[in-house]
């Protein structure tokens, strides 16, 4: 073989960068909502680590520090009670994964929970990053255009904060890396490690379902279709189980939704009356404006991706995510942080952009990190409710 014919390889500083992109991609832009989280906290008088670990943060490390059972009865549900069950309507993966990450920091639960954050958000870059390179016009650029996308999305504030978003949409990542490569093991144990951390695995759980009943129906793979959707059922199913044993109802876990968190399904009918009620409203809050432009975007963010003919799995997830907040009632504050899973439906955006000028990219990049910065600071610090 002549010198010509070598293969190209290319410097090691250059692979480094390479492997280290999604991750730096990632941190610059959150790097910029924490920034400005501390900003706003130290300009209202309060502690930004309070401020990260608050709301559903407090109920993630008590259960870590002292179980389902041990939850202090001064932490009230929705409506200001507590009962032995109250706590059992949070997933117990994010406060499992604390309990274990807890003692190699000397037992400091909320350090523990912010770097898990941190460190599923850095795993969650890396999945991101890896759909954009697998969908059809997709390449690496794609890819780390919808992980900037994603770090800078509305509510992405509550990937840094003692929450379930970064697990969860990690882990929900790779699933679907694993059903595009068709590694059907890898997309049922993800899936099945989703459904201990957050209710949305459900449309997890269906996504996989649906592509392994189309591979079965084609004679792809084999048996590892059914394989991996019996392996991603088995995180949400355990879980619910669980909570039906333990309350001694077989729907245990949605009467502790309904009844303490006023969790429930009415078709879409609390989303436009909210949406309506805020744009006819002449003093209506900004966080409901911003609640009610994400819930019209995300639909329409649906719509381009199926006009982009993403993936059927990447087409299901992202629908099933939109169904489940749209078709459900309860805070309509909280709508941009639980849309924060459906980031496949920024893809229509990332494939687009990567087709324009670096300069323009950059440009939009910026402006929505600096967006969502200052709206996840305001989200905490101004904002006085729950998110």
């Amino acid at each position: 073989m002549s010198a010509t014919d070598a293969p190209v390889v290319a410097p090691a500083p250059t692979r480094v960068a390479t492997r280290l992109a999604p991750a730096a991609v990632y941190l610059v832009v959150r790097l910029v909502g924490v920034l400005a989280l501390v900003w706003l906290s130290r300009t209202h008088g309060v502690s930004p680590i309070d401020r990260l670990r608050a709301w559903d943060g407090d109920w993630m490390l008590a259960i870590a520090q002292y179980g389902y059972s041990g939850v202090p009865a001064t932490m009230l549900d929705g409506y200001g009670h507590h009962t032995p069950f109250t706590a059992l309507a949070f997933f117990p993966g994010y406060p499992m994964t604390i309990t274990v990450v807890a003692p190699l920091l000397g037992g400091n639960t909320v350090a523990a929970a912010l770097l898990v954050s941190l460190l599923a958000g850095i795993a969650a870059a890396y999945g991101t990053t890896r759909i954009g390179e697998l969908v059809p016009g997709g390449s690496r650029r794609v890819g780390l255009l919808l992980t900037a996308l994603f770090a800078a999305a509305p509510m992405a504030v509550t990937l840094n904060m003692a929450y379930t978003e970064a697990l969860f949409c990690a882990l929900a990542a790779w699933s679907l890396v694993g059903l595009l490569q068709r590694r059907w093991l890898l997309a049922g144990v993800m899936c099945g490690l989703a459904g201990l951390v957050r209710p949305t695995s459900e449309a997890l759980v269906l996504t996989v379902v649906v592509a392994a009943i189309v591979a079965v129906a084609t004679r792809r793979d084999g048996w590892r279709p059914l394989v991996g959707a019996l392996l991603s059922v088995t995180g949400i199913a355990g879980y619910l189980i669980f909570v039906a044993v333990r309350t001694g109802d077989p729907a245990g876990w949605l009467t502790v939704q309904s009844s303490g968190w006023n969790g429930g399904v009415d078709g879409g009918a609390a989303g436009v009356r909210f949406i309506v009620a805020t744009l006819t409203t002449r003093d209506a809050a900004l966080m409901y404006y911003v609640s009610a432009i994400v819930l019209i975007g995300v639909l329409v963010l649906l719509g381009l991706s199926f006009a982009a003919r993403l993936p059927l799995p990447l087409l299901v997830y992202g629908s099933a995510v939109v169904a489940t907040v749209w078709l459900s009632s309860g805070v309509m504050a909280s709508r941009p942080r639980l849309l924060l899973p459906a980031f496949v439906l920024l893809l229509p955006i990332a494939l687009g952009l990567a087709k324009r000028r670096p300069a323009t990219a950059v440009s939009v990049v910026v402006v929505a990190a600096l967006a969502s910065a200052w709206f996840g600071a305001y989200s905490l610090t101004i904002w006085r409710y729950a998110i």
